[in-house]
């Protein structure tokens, strides 16, 4: 059907139109082979190309024959054709009447469509597919089926615990996931193609502290490695959280230096829970999991108590370099208000 209404569209109509759609699926086409290194889609681009480009050969040879008529190039064709033909016997002809003029011949062309006319038309066509390639991607729903990354919730806020009150420019967990689930985290995690699937904040307080302080965290898992970001409002400077460490079973302790504040990076082992959500609602018991690597900084330059921890983890046990940690430390301690002096 397509093809008929194509064929009943004037030669300076419909080859304009056949060379603007041709080139424009070619160059989209050709797009998409090469940002997914398609050859099937690259085989068709190449066939629209060629497509276009036999339209456009076509439409310079009909110019080039409506500038450069060649009648002699004719005449000699009709001579020939004539040759080949019997003559017919000559047959008295009615004289023609006065004052009526020549009769045009088989051979005379019909008047031809006025050019400028066409010229318009076909610039309108092509204007109004223009257009519609343009603007249609705006209005219709989109075909791209690839998973879209987890979000911070955007929900009511809650209400925060009292120790957020007491607590002089405290961060919270929304505040804490929208520092740390950046669209480049996953490229300074070193998986860069990986999307986060699974995002969640809190405001609560730190255990055993009655419910005094707070301890706001926020946590961001993609398919190879999980993200945790917390904050504490203690007493506890760097220099006694080191001591606390030793005591404890942290391994690998570095101290160093993060954006002019004090440092320390651990190892420790997470907790595994398994919970069985069956008839008897039991669940197993609390196993080792993987091996986690921990950046903590002090919340101001000064150390006067508090600290940020990054931890990242892996279910496979495979842990990124400790510059992975300095350069997500880099990103979102700026997003975290620096303790005021007290």
């Amino acid at each position: 059907m397509l093809g008929f209404l194509l064929r009943l569209l004037p030669f300076w109509v419909r080859e304009p139109l056949l060379i603007a759609v041709g080139s424009v699926l070619g160059v989209r086409i050709m797009y998409l082979a090469f940002r997914d290194h398609d050859r099937v889609a690259a085989g068709l681009g190449v066939v629209f190309v060629v497509f276009t480009a036999i339209r456009v050969y076509a439409v310079i040879r009909a110019l080039r024959a409506r500038r450069n008529p060649s009648p002699a190039a004719s005449a000699d064709g009709a001579a020939v054709d004539a040759a080949a033909q019997p003559q017919p016997q000559p047959q008295a002809q009615p004289q023609p009447q006065a004052g009526n003029g020549p009769r045009p011949g088989p051979g005379t062309p019909e008047k031809e469509h006025n050019a400028w006319s066409q010229a318009v038309a076909a610039v309108a066509v092509v204007g109004a597919l223009a257009v519609a390639l343009w603007v249609a991607p705006r209005f219709m729903p989109s075909d791209d089926n690839a998973p879209q990354p987890a979000s911070c919730s955007g929900g009511a806020h809650e209400e925060l615990p009292k120790a957020y009150k007491d607590t002089p420019k405290p961060v919270t967990g929304e505040e804490l996931c929208k520092a740390l689930n950046r669209p480049d985290l996953a490229k300074l995690l070193g998986t860069p193609g990986e999307t986060a699937t699974t995002v969640s904040s809190t405001s609560n307080t730190a255990p055993l502290t009655d419910g005094k302080v707070a301890q706001p965290e926020a946590e961001v898992t993609f398919d190879t490695y999980t993200v945790n970001v917390s904050a504490t409002y203690n007493e506890l400077s760097t220099d006694q959280y080191v001591k606390l460490m030793k005591f404890g079973d942290e391994k690998d302790i570095k101290t160093l230096t993060v954006l002019g504040r004090p440092a320390v990076l651990s190892s420790d082992h997470t907790m595994k829970l398994e919970i069985n959500l069956g008839s008897g609602g039991s669940g197993g018991p609390v196993e080792q999991g993987p091996l986690a690597r921990t950046l903590s900084v002090a919340l101001d330059r000064n150390d006067r108590g508090g600290y940020c921890d990054i931890t990242v983890w892996s279910t496979s046990g495979a842990l990124p370099n400790d510059s992975v940690l300095l350069n997500i430390a880099e990103k979102v301690l700026p997003r975290i208000p620096e303790r005021p002096v007290r």
